[in-house]
């Protein structure tokens, strides 16, 4: 597993390569100027895109803090870093408007349809998870996103 960063002040964006063993590399943008987190992942015909959190805030504030004192990737010390887990449900028909998703996601998405996802408490036991990513944080904090298809 390897993990990037690139950070824009000038257009309040952070995004995150992930690239796994397998040399598949999934996309996670932080955009804090219109306040969602999208998300592309490899051999997926879509992107998707929700709200940012006060916990994807946070996030993003110490990503930009710490691009701005620091050269190159940060490094995290393995006794202080926190986990957690996010389960991503994607919504039904919900195909968002490409005005509405900002300019960020339109140039990562480039001609991808984008779709809602919502945050669910842990993933139903009868929906299949059908992709999971880890992503390490500046502030020692990783989460592990997982997406699930919802029935329609």
């Amino acid at each position: 597993m390897n993990q990037s960063v690139v950070v824009s002040k000038a257009k309040n964006t952070i995004v995150y390569y992930v690239t796994s063993s397998s040399n598949r590399t999934t996309a996670v943008l932080f955009d804090c100027k219109n306040g969602y987190v999208c998300y592309k992942l490899p051999g997926q015909s879509n992107c998707y895109l929700k709200r940012m959190d006060a916990r994807d805030h946070s996030a993003a504030q110490a990503s930009f803090n710490l691009s701005e004192h620091k050269e190159g990737p940060p490094v995290l010390p393995s006794d202080s870093t926190q986990y957690y887990r996010e389960f991503l449900g994607v919504v039904p028909g919900s195909l968002v408007r490409p005005a509405e998703a900002g300019e960020a996601a339109r140039a990562l998405c480039e001609e991808a349809p984008i779709r809602w996802v919502k945050k669910k408490d842990d993933p139903p036991k009868q929906r299949l998870i059908y992709l999971c990513i880890d992503i390490c944080f500046p502030s020692n904090i990783c989460v592990s996103i997982c997406f699930y298809y919802l029935p329609e």
